[in-house]
């Protein structure tokens, strides 16, 4: 690995890539502890250092900011608003014909919905950033903070208006910091800001165990985390390169004089076909009641059915439902994003077919009847692995910062998998030495 690292430095443009990328990567770090106009900064600091501020309702957003949402910076928002974009556009391309024709369209058409999700992204980051003050001004953001409601000392239109601008902006400039590491440096740039973001929560979430725990200071604790965490990493990456591969055989066909085809491939299947989107599916979905709840008045019957039920982490009734709809979203996701039958259709066109199966709608029923056989492990992986930081905290007590478990290391193992590829593929294109030296 060591080598690797070193022949990759070595390569004058990838190591021109490479540095390209640290620095995005500094400037996007530095903009998350830049604070926005019209924040009390010291009181901030004073309700994160608060034991009892709730971080339970937006913790999926601060982890994707890197811990810049309840620091009310100016990349508070982070990169959510263009994940939540992308998602919507995904989906929409089932349900709108029009985007379905431009996702056909090519290297033209996928540019097209890349503007429309810039421009969904930008839409979002204002109404997130619109609720986010709002939150933030009711005190609601650090439940149990004495002067939660003395984040936004000057709660004047103008203000709230200049925090919003700011917010959106510093989700746009995020946007762009993404696209510029995808077309000058290395890897896919969202999901390296995604990647940096949730990294940096990880120091301090392992201090927060190591100082929580009581036996031997805490250093037990913190080598039994760093142990599962190990194991964890093991487990997601032998899952997540786990695939099942289904033998192609294409015929030869005679055009003029040359032949072409008579080749085997095959189709890989992964375990994992949805990858993190039904994590994030079911986490949104479950964040609607509590927010709703939390913003209704009164004491009613329903708000505190879901405040008893849906907004604590270690509630069998909250477990149950988030593992539920992870794996219903799993197959939900794996239905709209692999189709049996265009892949059938594209196979028989080009004369290709699965041995032992007829082509056509026989081919389409045996890739269904196999991803559906398939996604079952992949959907209950992905719940037991949502899980992990619930049952740290049910198991031994700690925190629900808990770095090893849900979204954060599906995240981490996935893009740092892409992009070890990445690098390797490109150091093998410039060093490849062949048979003969």
């Amino acid at each position: 690995m060591l080598t690797a690292f070193a022949r990759a430095f070595k390569t004058p443009d990838l190591r021109k890539k490479l540095l390209f990328t640290l620095g995005i990567i500094v400037v996007y770090r530095i903009g998350t502890h830049i604070p926005i106009p019209g924040v009390d900064y010291k009181n901030v600091q004073t309700c994160i250092d608060n034991a009892n501020a709730s971080q339970g309702l937006l913790g999926l957003v601060n982890m994707f900011s890197g811990g810049a949402l309840l620091q009310i910076t100016v990349f508070a928002l982070g990169i959510m608003p263009y994940i939540t974009a992308s998602i919507i556009l995904q989906l929409l391309t089932v349900v709108i014909p029009r985007l379905e024709a431009l996702k056909k369209e090519g290297q033209a058409g996928t540019a097209k919905i890349t503007q429309y999700t810039r421009y969904l992204t930008v839409a979002l980051a204002i109404l997130q950033g619109t609720g986010l003050v709002a939150t933030a001004r009711s005190g609601a953001l650090f439940q149990g903070c004495p002067v939660a409601t003395q984040i936004v000392p000057d709660q004047s239109i103008f203000v709230t208006i200049t925090m919003v601008i700011t917010m959106t902006s510093g989700t746009a400039l995020v946007m762009w910091l993404g696209e510029l590491i995808t077309d000058r440096g290395i890897g896919n740039g969202m999901s390296i800001l995604m990647f940096i973001s949730i990294a940096a929560t990880f120091p301090s979430a392992l201090w927060a165990i190591k100082q929580q725990g009581d036996l031997a200071d805490g250093w037990i604790e913190f080598g039994t985390v760093i142990a599962v965490g190990l194991v964890m990493v093991g487990l997601v990456v032998f899952v997540e390169q786990a695939q099942r591969r289904i033998p192609v055989q294409y015929a030869k066909r005679m055009i003029g004089r040359r032949s072409y085809g008579g080749t085997s491939t095959y189709i890989p299947l992964k375990v994992n076909q949805a990858g993190i989107i039904p994590v994030i599916f079911a986490s949104s979905l479950l964040y609607i009641p509590a927010l709703i709840a939390q913003f209704a008045g009164g004491n009613s019957g329903w708000k505190t059915w879901i405040e008893q039920n849906l907004t604590k982490g270690d509630h069998p009734i909250y477990i149950s439902t988030y593992f539920v709809l992870i794996v219903f979203f799993a197959f939900f996701y794996v239905a709209i994003s692999f189709n049996p039958e265009e892949v059938a259709d594209n196979m028989k066109k080009y004369g290709g077919f699965i041995p032992g199966i007829r082509a056509g709608r026989p081919t389409a029923e045996y890739l269904g009847y196999v991803l559906n056989r398939i996604t079952w492990p992949g959907s209950l992986y992905l719940g037991l692995i949502a899980l992990v930081p619930t049952m740290a905290l049910v198991g031994f007590g700690a925190n629900q910062n808990f770095p090893f478990g849900g979204t954060s290391i599906l995240i981490i193992v996935g893009v740092g998998l892409e992009t070890v590829k990445q690098i390797e593929s490109q150091l093998q294109q410039r060093n490849y030495e062949g048979f003969l030296r």
